[in-house]
């Protein structure tokens, strides 16, 4: 693909800092693993070549996670670019690839849409021609019916929808384990900072044993962020 054919895309990285995060999403002692997160998306969305915004807590604005969201895509429009690939923190498969596929099927007759199987989606492609405030702001955030009322609301106006590839995504500690074997293919970093976090995670819940006891990774925990990930 030639790089000038994204001219007029940008990618919006809407992802809290690592403290909010882990506070938001109940997983304790989670700092060093959404500080890891959103150096990997960085990492992914610089790889792309793509112009990006990052909106932590600092840039966001509104009083639910809907407006604040639709707030951000509306303030990279204003930049003068006329498509938008919105991505979180929390899918850790998320890659390169899948940021260009969005950004070259992104288009005034279509949306781009990256499932999680929680029933939402890690990533949205979106044309300024779709961006409706109001219309965007009527559907489920942060439920999980927001995939399918999103593409019901996009059907009814006659907008065509690409779906990517499903992942799974971090939204609080029962995604931890559901992650435990998928994360293995990311690399050795990534397995040390997981089982290191799980490990904590038991020492705050003594419930969590069991699950450690039959998911043991046998490798020792560094308690920094990874310096690059494999």
């Amino acid at each position: 693909m030639e790089q000038n054919q994204f001219k007029d895309t940008a990618v919006l990285i809407f992802a809290s800092s690592a403290e909010v995060d882990s506070h938001a999403k109940k997983i304790q002692a989670g700092v060093p693993l959404f500080q890891a997160l959103t150096a990997q998306t960085i990492q992914v969305v610089q790889a792309t070549g793509l112009p990006y915004f990052h909106f932590t807590e600092n840039e966001q604005c509104g009083n639910s996670f809907g407006d604040r969201f639709i707030h951000a895509i509306q303030q990279v429009f204003d930049q003068g670019y006329s498509k938008i690939v919105a991505v979180g923190n929390d899918s850790p498969h998320l890659g390169a690839k899948q940021l260009l596929q969005a950004a070259a099927e992104t288009s005034k007759e279509n949306v781009v849409l990256g499932p999680s199987l929680d029933g939402g989606f890690y990533l949205l492609g979106l044309h300024a021609d779709h961006f409706d405030e109001h219309g965007l702001g009527q559907l489920p955030w942060q439920t999980s019916s927001l995939l399918n009322k999103t593409k019901t609301y996009l059907k009814s106006l006659n907008i065509g929808v690409t779906l990517l590839q499903t992942f799974k995504d971090i939204d609080a500690l029962a995604d931890l384990k559901r992650l435990s074997d998928a994360i293995r293919s990311l690399g050795k970093q990534w397995l040390q900072l997981f089982s290191g976090l799980l490990q904590k995670q038991a020492s705050y819940f003594g419930a969590q044993q069991v699950f450690l006891q039959t998911h043991t990774f046998n490798i020792p925990f560094n308690k920094g962020s990874p310096s690059r990930f494999a």
